[in-house]
């Protein structure tokens, strides 16, 4: 078998920059094994959660004052509003189950590393310690979340694929809603 060459080829543009790039025919493995962790990690959260009970209000009230975040006054309001902790008391732990089934089984992978993203970008600020710099392991979770989406990592042995395949009066579903591209894959 003779390899393509521009078979792993990609390529973007943005603000008048184009980058190029090359993958090794292993990157697929590597997208599929990132999908797979990340997902795994986020449903053994919730699920943890889910099962041992989950309480945001504390962490919203005390975690950011104590360590010069800059939405400090945010998370202050956020944990001191009843309805709004009760809110998050559910969104965090089933949030995080399915954003994690969604992810292992690669269903709606995009919509679900979105939400993913978000909610790690949340966590970064949450947890904000800048004692070795900016970077820390929930901003490490939000590019992982980022890349899964970016890569399409739901068409790596996924659902994803499935669903984009099914006919819909005769035409791919992703080809008679185009913006289903967004959530899927």
């Amino acid at each position: 078998m003779t390899p393509n060459p521009t078979a792993n080829t990609f390529e973007s543009r943005l603000g008048g920059i184009t980058v190029t790039g090359r993958a090794h025919s292993l990157s697929a493995w590597f997208v599929l094994a990132l999908r797979l962790t990340i997902g795994f990690a986020f449903l053994y959260s919730g699920v943890d959660k889910v099962l041992n009970g989950f309480a945001a209000g504390g962490y919203l009230n005390n975690v950011a004052a104590t360590n010069g975040n800059p939405l400090a006054g945010l998370f202050a309001w956020m944990g001191s509003t009843p309805w709004f902790v009760d809110i998050v008391n559910v969104a965090v732990p089933y949030g995080e189950v399915a954003i994690g089934l969604g992810i292992m089984v690669g269903l709606m992978t995009r919509l679900a590393a979105f939400f993913g993203a978000s909610m790690m970008l949340l966590f970064y600020f949450g947890n904000w310690d800048m004692a070795h710099g900016f970077i820390n392991s929930d901003f490490m979770y939000m590019l992982v979340f980022l890349a899964v989406a970016a890569f399409g990592a739901g068409r790596i042995l996924g659902l994803d694929t499935i669903v984009e395949r099914y006919e819909l009066g005769g035409q791919p579903l992703v080809e008679k809603y185009p913006a289903l591209s967004y959530v899927l894959g």
